[in-house]
């Protein structure tokens, strides 16, 4: 290619390829044909379909967690974008690595304001950390590197590049090098020397674990510290990607509902915030208080997420003597599949014992599943992907990126009927690229936390209309015929001995399958 003349797309494109980014998740338009035709052209990308912008979106997301690098997303003006928003928002909140590129219009046909144009700058700017529209096609692939090094930017970010339609086509300026990633900051020594006085002291104090504090180096660390000194440890409510099961070290999560958590914590003195934060509620409820923690705790930075956690751990254990401590490292503990009625106790329990080792679990299991970490602790290693911005719709998609960046690996979705329906396009391309992914649907035939959040809200008077809000039966949702109508083999299970075996098949065979649990 030296000396050929090449436009806008292409020249991002091989920017991208040269920069590491190999796999793009797209759903495109007529605006972003000429970058379509562009990966077609460039050896090393690959490309990978989604029927809804969410489903491109999450997929990203997923990958991003598993490789620590971004795909590119391809979508299609302000409308495209909107679209996948949702899995933007959980991306970010995850500090996922995305290069999310957003076709417009070209720069002279925007006076026009043709029925696609929208100020798509200002929305990218609320689910994105970094946001650049090129002016012209000889800047895109300096936009595009640019780019990839602010996804990169710890601890990873959504990083948007707006791209007219002209910066595509028009010629371009070749490839252009990656810029300069900024890398995780080392934390100062006073944040070492103030939690190791914290240890030290004697009083009630938790570690609250977030963001690669949750990777085994780190956590292994963590794990020392606390066998040292007598702190818990506990991870935040969601968290990003966490390895854990026999061979890790097990910590538990802060739980979702208020009283729970403020329970968990409530003799606690000291909190100790590594690649954390203070924990607040998910949601205001009356009487009830928005932080997380007793009045009399204090808190504690080592170390924010964008920091070096692991060199903050490393310090720390040094500093208060851990380093030779033995981690407490869970062992395998082999279980039985439960038998009888199916139960979030007894889904639990088959789980436990039939989760193949290595696994990628992604969880959005959300009513369901909330008791599936204490059941799968033992379980052989894993690690376990949840939801962290909380906009419903995750979990398939996020399962497509996770497959996509382990092909080696056996992904187990974890999704509720309710939230399944916002992006069940996932399972056609789970079907188009054959990928290794049993997802499992629990159908409860309701949004059931909805349920749960009436009485914590304090709402009153609640009649038939309120209740059909939340309801999604009348007719039941057919998880079988969807899945098959979109090439993906289904099952559907009523107890747990037919569970136990559909579940252990799906294992065993290479490929995508579903199976619809009947709660």
């Amino acid at each position: 290619m030296a000396g050929a003349i090449v436009n806008g797309a292409e020249s991002l494109v091989r920017t991208l390829v040269a920069g590491g980014v190999d796999v793009c998740f797209s759903n495109p338009g007529t605006s972003e044909m000429h970058f379509v035709t562009a990966l077609d052209r460039v050896e090393g990308m690959r490309c990978i379909l989604g029927l809804f912008e969410g489903v491109v979106t999450g997929a990203a997301d997923g990958y991003a967690r598993m490789t620590d690098k971004p795909a590119a997303t391809l979508l299609h003006l302000g409308p495209g974008l909107a679209n996948g928003m949702a899995n933007l928002h959980n991306a970010h909140k995850a500090s996922s690595a995305i290069v999310n590129i957003v076709g417009d219009h070209a720069v002279y046909h925007r006076r026009y304001d043709a029925p696609l144009t929208s100020d798509i700058e200002s929305a990218a700017k609320t689910v994105s950390s970094w946001v650049r529209t090129s002016p012209d096609a000889k800047s895109v692939a300096a936009d595009g590197a640019a780019a990839i090094a602010a996804s990169l930017t710890a601890p990873g970010q959504v990083a948007t590049l707006i791209l007219p339609a002209d910066t595509a086509w028009n010629e371009g300026a070749g490839v252009a090098p990656l810029p300069p990633v900024e890398k995780p900051k080392p934390v100062a020594k006073e944040a070492i020397v103030e939690a190791a006085r914290v240890l030290r002291s004697g009083e009630p104090t938790v570690i609250l674990l977030g963001g690669r504090a949750l990777r085994q180096g780190a956590l292994e660390l963590a794990g020392k510290i606390a066998a040292k000194t007598g702190a818990r440890l506990i991870a935040e409510g969601s968290v990003a990607r966490t390895e854990r099961g026999a061979g890790r070290v097990a910590v538990s999560r802060l739980p979702y509902p208020v009283d729970q958590a403020l329970d968990m914590l409530k003799d606690v003195r000291h909190l100790i915030l590594v690649g954390s934060r203070t924990p607040v509620a998910f949601f205001a409820y009356p009487n009830k208080p928005s932080l997380l923690v007793p009045k009399q705790c204090e808190s504690h930075l080592l170390a924010r997420r964008s920091d070096d956690i692991a060199h903050a751990l490393e310090w720390l254990a040094d500093e208060v003597g851990a380093r030779g401590e033995k981690a407490p490292i869970v062992p395998y503990a082999k279980t039985t599949p439960a038998t009888g009625a199916i139960t979030p106790e007894t889904l639990g329990q088959s789980l436990g014992a039939l989760l193949p080792e290595n696994a990628i679990v992604a969880d959005e299991s959300i009513t369901t599943g909330r008791g599936f970490a204490k059941a799968t602790r033992a379980s052989r290693p894993h690690d376990w992907l949840q939801n962290m911005g909380g906009s419903i719709g995750l979990c398939m998609p996020l399962s497509v990126g996770a497959a996509v960046a382990c092909p080696d690996r056996k992904v187990v979705s974890l999704e509720s009927d309710g939230s399944g329906m916002y992006t069940l396009q996932a399972l056609w391309t789970q079907a188009r690229e054959k990928l290794d992914i049993v997802t499992l649907i629990f159908a409860n035939r309701t949004y059931a936390i909805l349920r749960h959040e009436l009485t914590n809200v304090g709402a009153q008077n609640v009649g038939r209309k309120a209740l059909d809000m939340l309801d999604i039966d009348r007719p039941d949702l057919d998880w079988v015929a969807m899945a098959r109508g979109m090439g993906v083999p289904g099952t559907r299970v009523e107890t747990m001995e037919a569970f136990n075996a559909s579940f252990a098949d799906a294992v065993a065979t290479r490929g995508p399958s579903l199976i619809e649990v009947v709660l």
